[in-house]
């Protein structure tokens, strides 16, 4: 199911066209997201940095790829969605599989916000290089490749904070 469902939220995807991140960056969040679930983070945060980490975990493979000169037909694509289905053996042991109804999605609160997470990372990416592009092939500023995947990803933290995805039983949502 996770693999069916990656494969479809990812067919949109189109071939990368810069390093997104550097390797500062992907190590810093790989060994954060284990320090957060630790801290006591809600899971759907967790999951939307877990999604953005195998988003950039994928755009390395790619890179990769490109050095070593292997292509084949579609391999952006499947980098990519093999990379988003690693989700399930990063976690295996440290969660249980518990589907609730998401809008129109029956997942995993963790599982919805990993894949939301990596397309939040794919598609900001995505819009710092039309950006780039509509600027003559710079920046507007240093750093703003950086700047503009996690700002995406922090609001999106931000607002799974406040409104998470899921009720606990028995916790009220507003304290007045």
């Amino acid at each position: 199911m996770i693999i069916a469902l990656s494969l479809f939220l990812l067919v949109f995807a189109f071939p990368a066209l810069a390093n997104p991140a550097c390797a500062v960056c992907t190590v810093a969040v790989g060994a954060s997201l284990e320090i957060a679930r630790h801290l006591g983070v809600d899971d759907s945060v967790v999951g939307i940095w877990a999604g953005a980490f195998l988003v950039m975990i994928g755009f390395w493979t790619i890179r990769w790829f490109d050095k070593k000169g292997w292509n084949f037909r579609g391999r952006e694509f499947w980098i990519l969605t093999i990379s988003v289905a690693m989700i399930g053996f990063m976690y295996i042991s440290e969660l249980n599989y518990a589907p609730q109804v998401i809008g129109i999605f029956y997942l995993d609160p963790f599982l919805f916000s990993t894949l939301l997470g990596a397309l939040i990372m794919y598609y900001a990416s995505e819009f710092y290089q039309w950006m780039k592009k509509r600027n003559g092939g710079h920046a507007h500023f240093p750093f703003e490749k950086v700047f503009v995947p996690v700002a995406a990803l922090l609001l999106a933290s931000v607002y799974f904070y406040y409104y998470p995805l899921c009720q606990k039983a028995g916790s009220e949502l507003y304290s007045f």
